[in-house]
């Protein structure tokens, strides 16, 4: 919210200032909801808090024109409703005194203890950093609140509250601030609000959000729900009394109401499964609340025997609870005049998780197991935000992987001991293998689904039965980003790839280095760990291996980054390399540099090809051949291109283009594929041009041979089969070779 008056120093802060607000204002409210539930003492240690939060707000205005305290007194008042503690009601009247104010964290711990000024201060934006955007700025904000938040859950209770009192109180805003604001927290906050359970607050957030998002279409539903409820509402009544007259006949102790589905629900359900509004029947529902979990079932039965159940339409969350600890019976019945009914049967525990979420810890003094269950699935969750966070290079990136983990749909599969694990809607095996473990994810290498072998990018469905097989050596493939779907896969899958390319850069850029020093006649024990210290100060570096990783990447030339070392070295070393220097060396090639090195796609050198070296910012050293087309572009940077050559002992596979022109003759794939395999290659590719009416067709094979000797050796072995009139080696656009 925007502040019109400016932020206080910290010594005009008077804790014991009297409260601004009339007596039937929000305090009030909050005076009578504390009540409810708070200890004397507890009481007045909220209202000690609301007098330091007044005084430190004192002349500060909200857009609508209220004192600005009637916005944490606000928040704490959502939060009193859940009955949550002390410490967090009296955050939630600080939580934006360290930010607005002058007051600072120190003060607060003093003032209310350690435990409150560390929720303040997970909920205090980052206000002292520069960003480079507003974006980023955003992601570093959420990242820093989701972290307080695994550590302890209240910091998000207090920000959702928060969110929702300025989601009720937009309309002084701007239309842009307004839509702006809906955005995040149709994106963000009411998916969490969601995932944690707190399905009250999570109804509410998606439709003021929709509403100001929407305007028009808002209004068009609100009121065709309000002609609705009228039409039904004597149906609705016929069904109502129908439904407690069989439980009591079944002498089932019922609390059976009627319900409304939230405007925002109705819109997706119509924009998701393009349908009228006339055509969505459970817009009105009934909820029965018993007293157990049996019970439930029971009233499940005397209900279908009332009204006939429609097939397909019945879901048990007792038995698998959703990801967010919600449980109950779902089932939709034909009603009277054909209407379909849809009925939900909860017990009164369940009623009260499915109200409050974890939120019930503190509004329910139970040991009930269930809610147990719910902290340690929570828990788990929270680890899982922790987990990506460790594995995320930038805030930007944890938030992508954190709001692709707020999927609100689940898919339930089963482990091979018979555990029940909740996915994100789309989840494939690989998903699923790093649900299980992140070694698990990093080694898996194929799935059995349901007992029977399948690819890895199989997508999951409910009741499915998964298995992944592993294998010591094997590691995340790259191609694994493009169809999966949960972020905690995405996050491993990612910093594996980056760890790997930066260790492997850093080994390539210390022999680029070590070469251009070489090439300086450089006394390298003239390079202290000073010389480096000096180097890192001025590139902005964090290590050595930044640097090392920048020359192997092609960002940072090796020449340079010597010379300059030599400099830091001493005066006498510059003078010395500028005397003596020499070309640079060679750099052996071996193949297994990973993505450190790339073999350039026009050209596809192979061991026995006379080759270069040019650094590319983007890409690291990139191999060509000598006579490669695509090198002339990049002859006018010459301090860029380095001498490579080959180890004579590599022994990798690399690829290679080959053009065969054969006759149009049955079978002739399946002899040329025998050859290559006969030869001891492998296909990795393979095309046709379309056939014409000529005798002739051109075929196109990508096959992986160790050097040129391999290929010349294949080559001949297809020169000998029937039919195979002519075969090329292609390199570049249009560019063949003979290969003799």
């Amino acid at each position: 919210m925007s502040r019109t008056a400016a932020k206080r120093p910290a010594d005009t802060v008077k804790p014991e200032d009297p409260p601004l607000l009339p007596a039937d204002s929000e305090d009030s409210k909050l005076t009578l909801r504390l009540k409810e539930y708070l200890k004397p003492e507890d009481i007045a240690q909220v209202w000690a808090a609301y007098r330091f939060s007044a005084a430190a707000h004192e002349g500060q205005m909200r857009k609508s024109g209220e004192p600005y305290i009637t916005h944490p007194v606000s928040v704490a008042c959502i939060l009193a409703e859940l009955h949550m503690d002390t410490p967090t009601l009296v955050a939630a009247l600080l939580h934006d005194v360290v930010e607005d104010t002058g007051v600072t964290n120190l003060e607060v711990a003093e003032q209310f203890g350690k435990q409150v000024a560390e929720l303040v201060d997970g909920l205090s934006k980052l206000d002292k950093i520069e960003f480079q955007s507003a974006t980023q700025a955003q992601a570093e904000n959420f990242r820093k609140m989701l972290l307080a938040m695994s550590q302890d859950v209240r910091v998000i209770l207090v920000k959702l509250a928060d969110r929702l009192h300025n989601m009720q109180t937009m309309d002084a805003m701007s239309p842009d601030k307004r839509r702006r604001i809906s955005r995040e927290t149709l994106d963000i906050y009411a998916p969490i609000a969601n995932r944690l359970g707190l399905n009250a607050i999570f109804q509410e957030l998606e439709d003021l959000s929709f509403r100001y998002l929407y305007p028009m279409r808002y209004r068009v539903i609100a009121k065709a729900i309000k002609a609705a409820r009228g039409n039904r509402k004597e149906v609705v009544g016929k069904i109502l009394e129908a439904i407690k007259q069989r439980l009591q006949e079944m002498h089932i102790d019922a609390d059976v109401t009627g319900r409304e589905k939230h405007l925002y629900s109705i819109y997706k359900k119509m924009t998701g499964k393009t349908t009228t509004f006339s055509q969505i029947y459970d817009i009105y529902g009934f909820r029965v609340i018993v007293k157990d979990m049996p019970t439930c079932y029971l009233a499940l039965g005397a209900l279908h025997g009332l009204y006939k159940p429609i097939p397909g339409k019945f879901k048990d969350y007792i038995a698998i609870p959703k990801a967010n600890g919600y449980q109950s019976l779902h089932t939709t019945l034909f009603g009277p005049f054909g209407t379909p009914i849809e009925v939900q049967l909860r017990s009164q525990e369940m009623h009260n998780i499915a109200e409050a979420g974890v939120a019930a810890h503190w509004l329910y003094k139970t040991t009930d197991a269930h809610l147990t269950a719910l902290q340690q699935q929570t828990h788990l969750w929270l680890q899982r935000l922790l987990e990506i966070q460790s594995e995320s290079a930038d805030s930007l990136e944890f938030l992508e992987h954190f709001k692709v983990d707020l999927f609100p749909d689940e898919v339930y599969v089963f482990t091979p001991k018979g555990n029940i694990m909740a996915l994100p809607k789309g989840a494939t095996a690989v998903d699923f293998a790093y649900a299980v473990h992140t070694d698990i994810g990093n080694r898996c290498v194929a799935v059995k689904i349901n007992q029977e072998l399948a690819p890895l990018r199989t997508e999951l469905h409910n009741g499915d039965h998964v298995e992944i097989i592993t294998a010591a050596h094997a590691h995340p493939n790259p191609a694994w980003l493009n169809y999966v779907v949960s972020g905690k896969a995405r996050a491993h899958i990612r910093h594996f790839l980056k760890s790997m390319q930066t260790t492997e850069s850093a080994y390539l850029g210390e022999r680029m280095l070590n070469q251009a020093l070489r090439a300086l006649h450089a006394d390298t024990t003239m390079i202290t760990d000073e010389s480096w210290q000096k180097l890192l100060r001025d590139y902005g570096a964090k290590n050595k291996e930044e640097i090392l990783t920048d020359i192997g990447l092609g960002k940072r030339l090796n020449v340079m980054v010597a010379h300059q070392l030599m400099a830091m070295a001493g005066e006498q070393g510059e003078r010395h390399a500028k005397h003596t220097s020499k070309p640079l060396g060679t750099i052996t090639i071996r193949g297994t540099e990973g993505m450190a090195v790339q073999f350039a796609q026009c050209c596809r050198p192979i061991p026995g090809d006379p080759i270069l070296g040019f650094i590319n910012k983007d890409k690291g050293l990139v191999i060509h051949t000598h006579d490669c087309p695509a090198i002339r572009k990049f002859r006018v940077e010459p301090e860029k291109w380095l001498d490579v050559e080959w180890d004579p002992d590599g022994k990798r596979l690399f690829k290679v283009n080959l053009k065969l022109a054969v006759a149009n003759q049955r079978g002739m794939l399946a002899k040329i594929a025998a050859g290559i395999a006969d030869a001891g290659s492998n296909i990795d590719n393979v095309s046709m041009e379309d056939p014409d009416d000529s005798a002739y067709s051109n075929v196109y094979f990508t096959v992986q041979v160790m050097d040129r000797v391999h290929l010349a050796d294949l080559m001949r072995r297809l020169r000998k089969i029937p039919d195979v009139v002519r075969i090329n080696r292609v390199k570049g656009a249009g560019n063949e070779q003979r290969v003799q």
